[in-house]
């Protein structure tokens, strides 16, 4: 028995969940594993192992995940905790993910996208926890990530100088076009990290997963992550729809959300190459390379808008297709 597994073994055996089952789940990009703990009455639990020694941290999962559910929300609740050694127990909210489901029941596509906005319109509204800022600089930086892993992957070789180039020009857009009261972002909402829990009412029915990476920033972003999705297609109506719905309900300036949508919709579509990019060059989790293709659409298809014209050309010229030779280059 490892080291890890005897301190998981010490955790669970001050719980009342010592004796039961456990089995892996699907974990996710991060360093965290995931069980289910299961007794003979069918109850059930999940074990999040999240190892201090490799970067992981319980504490704002802790944190976030009570502001949450104070505000009526469905994330886990916490039934156990060991910070130092980094293990909790959550509240089982099932297998039902959003993207499950819609592959399982087309027809509850739309209902699904409309309660996940409701959510975000929600929680937008809530009062504000104290957050670091998700501010142009670092997603200036972030989107870097797209220069330095996806296009060095495939071409070899850095270039600092055009990335520094566009990371200056890029932030002074997001500064231009990315403005107004802050609000916590979850940072990845999408299809793969929302449950659907129809039995519960309102916003409650969309059950939260990752959301310990939140930071205070522009209320168009999580509404990115939903609808322009780099794990399933969303079809464009919905996404559309969606937007509008967002805009109705919470009352934002109508040229202004679009406008911010977009770009941070470039923002964060860059980011992902980057991510994915070195989570198959640098982790040997080439799966990711799979996906890239539809983050490249997303990206291409925001790069039209007027407001990114001072950097459209910089990341054409740069940024290599993801054409199925360039997709080899990227794979271990």
């Amino acid at each position: 028995m490892t080291k890890r597994n005897t301190l998981c073994e010490s955790f669970l055996s001050h719980t009342p969940y010592a004796s039961w089952q456990r089995r892996p789940l699907a974990g996710d990009a991060s360093n965290r594993r995931y069980e289910r703990l299961t007794n003979t009455g069918g109850g059930t639990a999940v074990l999040m192992d999240a190892p201090p020694e490799k970067g992981e941290d319980v504490r704002p999962f802790i944190r976030i995940a009570e502001y949450l559910r104070a505000q009526g929300l469905s994330a886990p609740e916490i039934l156990a905790k060991d910070v130092e050694n980094g293990f909790l127990l959550l509240e089982d909210l099932g297998d039902d993910l959003y993207a499950r489901v819609i592959e399982r029941e087309p027809v509850l596509e739309r209902e699904l996208y409309e309660a996940a906005t409701d959510t975000l319109v929600a929680l937008h509204q809530a009062p504000m926890p104290e957050l670091e800022p998700y501010g142009p600089r670092l997603m200036a930086e972030m989107a870097g990530l797209a220069l330095l892993k996806y296009r060095d992957g495939i071409q070899g070789g850095h270039d600092p100088e055009l990335q520094s180039r566009f990371e200056n020009q890029f932030e002074d857009i997001l500064r231009e076009t990315v403005k107004g009261d802050p609000v916590l972002v979850q940072r990845d909402y999408h299809a793969e990290n929302l449950l659907w829990l129809p039995d519960r009412d309102g916003v409650a029915r969309v059950g939260l997963l990752d959301f310990q990476d939140a930071r205070a920033g522009h209320p168009a972003y999580d509404l990115v992550s939903l609808l322009q999705d780099a794990r399933r297609d969303v079809p464009a109506g919905i996404e559309m729809q969606m937007i509008s719905r967002y805009i109705a309900a919470d009352g934002a300036d109508e040229s202004g959300f679009r406008t911010a949508y977009t770009v941070l919709g470039v923002q964060r579509n860059l980011r992902i190459l980057g991510v994915f990019a070195r989570l198959s060059l640098d982790y040997g989790k080439p799966h990711y390379v799979d996906l890239i293709p539809r983050v490249w659409d997303h990206f291409i298809r925001g790069l039209e808008h007027p407001a990114l014209a001072p950097v459209a050309g910089l990341l054409r010229d740069s940024l290599p297709a993801p054409t199925p030779q360039n997709l080899d280059k990227l794979r271990p």
